[in-house]
């Protein structure tokens, strides 16, 4: 077995178990002040594609990485739920298993088609921003 392909097999596994939200439950716990939503993908996707309206931005190579942005931002979140999304949902699945692990109540909401899909609003972002 190629190792690519291991990896697919071991992600899929590793984030079979984090709670899958749709869309617009989501976008309710976020106005109930009750969730934070987090867009892991990478600045220059947040900049072709637009965000989600209140999602909080925050890539998974900082993640990976040094987390000079998510260090500050987890230090701060108290017990709300935190989910998120990327584009297909293999991301945020990935790194709310692991925020699970750390003790952080995480969930997947799949990916921005999916937000969008719902009919919820969105917002533009400059290459760059971490905001």
């Amino acid at each position: 077995m190629k190792l690519s392909a291991l990896f697919l097999m071991l992600a899929s596994v590793a984030f079979c178990d984090v709670a899958k939200i749709n869309p617009k439950e989501a976008s309710q716990l976020v106005a109930d002040g009750k969730a934070i939503l987090i867009d892991v993908r990478e600045p220059k996707e947040w900049a072709q594609t637009g965000v989600a309206s209140p999602a909080h931005l925050l890539s998974k190579s900082d993640f990976d990485g040094e987390q000079k942005e998510w260090k500050p931002f987890l230090s701060s979140v108290g017990e709300k739920q935190l989910i998120l999304y990327c584009h297909s949902g293999r991301r945020a699945g990935v790194i709310a298993e692991a925020l699970n692990r750390l003790g952080y109540k995480a969930s997947n909401a799949g990916g921005l088609a999916d937000w969008k899909k719902a009919g919820l609003p969105t917002r533009q972002v400059q290459e760059g921003a971490t905001q």
